[in-house]
């Protein structure tokens, strides 16, 4: 009897320690993360104007746009490649040989703010309309999907409502 009681302990230790792994792969992917990691960038925009203040409102999840995102990240499972949707919502996406996190992902495309110059415009020196449409201020809703690809790469998307990136405007007004 000991024996068996051995083995089930050891066996459920198993089930808990796959259920905790699991959690840890998902910890930066949820709705939360998504939505922490872009307010975060666009609380930022303010506090670094030295001409005033400037404010971005926070984005909020959606259903109806994560679905969106959700529904494109299954169509480009099976070739994880990086080709955008072309729909109704503005986009940004990423993808990785291995795994990427949601908020890597985000954070990646933040990291092109030093690439945008507001007084021109313009991106100099590298991308930044990733960050761009991260910050855009009309942008007020976000949705985002992340899959697991067959070829064991990661693609995330994030679909924003209104959309952004439109050529001549601004993301934001000082």
């Amino acid at each position: 009897m000991g024996y068996m009681c051995i083995k089930i302990s050891f066996c459920v230790m198993c089930v808990l320690g796959l259920v905790i792994v699991g959690d840890v792969a998902y910890a930066q992917d949820s709705a939360e993360d998504y939505v922490n990691a872009h307010n975060a960038a666009r609380a930022e925009v303010g506090s670094q104007s030295p001409r005033q203040t400037v404010i971005v409102p926070s984005l909020a999840w959606d259903d109806t746009v994560a679905a969106y995102a959700e529904s494109y990240a299954n169509q480009r499972k099976g070739d994880c490649q990086l080709i955008h949707s072309g729909g109704e919502y503005g986009e940004n996406i990423a993808m990785s040989t291995g795994e990427l996190s949601g908020t890597d992902a985000v954070k990646m495309w933040v990291d092109e703010k030093s690439n945008y110059d507001y007084d021109s415009n313009s991106c100099v020196g590298g991308e930044c309309l990733h960050y761009t449409q991260v910050v855009w201020a009309n942008s007020v809703r976000l949705g985002c999907a992340k899959v697991t690809c067959d070829n064991g790469g990661t693609f995330i998307t994030c679909n924003y409502d209104p959309p952004g990136n439109f050529v001549g405007e601004r993301p934001y007004k000082l």
